[in-house]
């Protein structure tokens, strides 16, 4: 009988917890909450390289860059390299290509003059033509040896004329592409003016976008740290990074089991390592459409975006953060 009664008792304290305990749990925000973990991202940010220049690559001399954590302006001067070897490769070329430009000119008097005598002489040949179809008229006054000697000298004369005219066009065709040979010398050392000219305005790196500079670490000195003055640093390694502080936004991994979490509208609370005081809100920006895992892992992630509703100077780039994502009921 105590039995009975007792197992009686028990199951009607174990309706009343579920009737009155479990809702309350259900319906606990507090419970309602996926935390992931990741890094702070600028949403618009942009990795400024050592220029690389044309020709003959390697390293470049910096002499100028601005200071870490700067507040920069589109088109301002970000860091400049020194141009000394470029500026001499720009005047050797600009001497060759005058060169090649006075060649041209001189070519062009020269290929003038010719052509005024070839012009000239083709004139005297046909004048003598000429002279001697009228001598060849006289023949019936003329004795037989005249008249022989007339007919060579027209023969001769129609000759020289068909001579100079075919050799007048072989050195105009001689001269035209004597002329295209040059011209082509003298683009080729414009071309290089102008690689030399580019080169030089690449040593100097300005601001594609307005926003903050975070230097990068550089290999210097058998360590790593940010470049300075001086220092000769590989062409098209990364310099600096610029971001624009305004729009930040918090990367994530989130376990595949909680996936249900990344829906648009959803809110969630940013907590930063580095200042356990700072509390911000977020809201979901956007996910991987698929969840994936390293290799060897089994659990897999969704990779979201949380863009931060708050602007603040704590917030920089690649800060380590908790994300507490709010589970819409």
């Amino acid at each position: 009988m105590k039995t009975r009664l007792g197992g009686q008792t028990s199951l009607r304290l174990f309706l009343l917890f579920t009737i009155a305990v479990l809702p309350a749990i259900a319906t606990d925000p507090a419970r309602r909450t996926v935390r992931a973990t990741g890094l702070v991202r600028a949403v618009t940010s942009v990795t400024i390289l050592v220029p690389r220049i044309e020709g003959l690559g390697g390293s470049q001399t910096l002499i100028g860059m601005v200071e870490n954590g700067a507040l920069v302006d589109k088109g301002a001067l970000l860091a400049s390299f020194d141009r000394a070897n470029e500026m001499k490769l720009f005047r050797d070329a600009q001497s060759r290509f005058d060169d090649a430009d006075h060649l041209i000119q001189q070519k062009k008097a020269e290929h003038l003059g010719n052509a005024e005598k070839r012009i000239s002489d083709l004139a005297q040949a046909e004048a003598d033509l000429k002279k001697s179809e009228i001598e060849l008229r006289k023949g019936p006054v003329l004795s037989a040896i005249e008249r022989e000697k007339n007919q060579v000298r027209l023969a001769d004369a129609r000759a020289h004329v068909a001579s100079l005219q075919k050799s007048t066009k072989a050195r105009e065709q001689a001269d035209k592409a004597e002329m295209r040979i040059l011209e082509l010398q003298r683009d080729r050392q414009k071309v290089a003016v102008e690689r030399q000219v580019r080169n030089s305005e690449r040593l100097s790196v300005r601001a594609p976008l307005k926003g903050m500079v975070a230097l990068q670490n550089v290999y210097r000195n058998n360590s790593m740290g940010h470049a300075q003055e001086g220092d000769q640093v590989w062409s098209g390694s990364p310099l600096m990074k610029l971001f624009d502080p305004t729009l930040m936004e918090v990367e994530v991994a989130v376990g595949e089991p909680d996936g249900a979490v990344l829906v648009p509208g959803a809110k969630a609370v940013v907590h930063l390592d580095a200042f356990p005081d700072a509390t911000f809100t977020a809201h979901f920006s956007s996910a991987s459409p698929v969840a994936t895992s390293p290799l060897g892992i089994s659990v897999k992630t969704f990779i979201a975006r949380f863009r931060l509703d708050q602007k603040d100077p704590r917030l920089l780039p690649d800060l380590s953060a908790a994300v507490d994502i709010g589970v819409t009921p």
